[in-house]
């Protein structure tokens, strides 16, 4: 997990900060149901940005341990190690 974080993290963690970026662009154009959806759906990719993908699926992989492999080769290995 820890090897996958630091290999992909900075990646991921830019490509939603500009996507996070382009939503909010919206937000210049004055109609205002379009600004609230804009403001929604950049704060979201932020949200998932920056807390899910860094903090919440790690946290979750390491607590669920050799299960949360389950469909490829690391599940059986976990599982057979005990």
């Amino acid at each position: 997990m820890l090897r996958g974080l630091t290999t992909t993290g900075g990646v991921i963690t830019s490509a939603g900060v500009v996507l996070a970026a382009t939503f909010a662009a919206l937000m210049v154009i004055p109609l205002a149901f379009l600004v609230q959806i804009a403001f929604i759906v950049a704060f979201g990719v932020l949200l998932d940005t920056l807390v899910v993908r860094s903090l919440l699926v790690p946290a979750l992989v390491l607590d669920i341990g050799p299960r949360a492999w389950w469909p490829g080769a690391l599940a059986r290995e976990g599982a057979q190690r005990g």
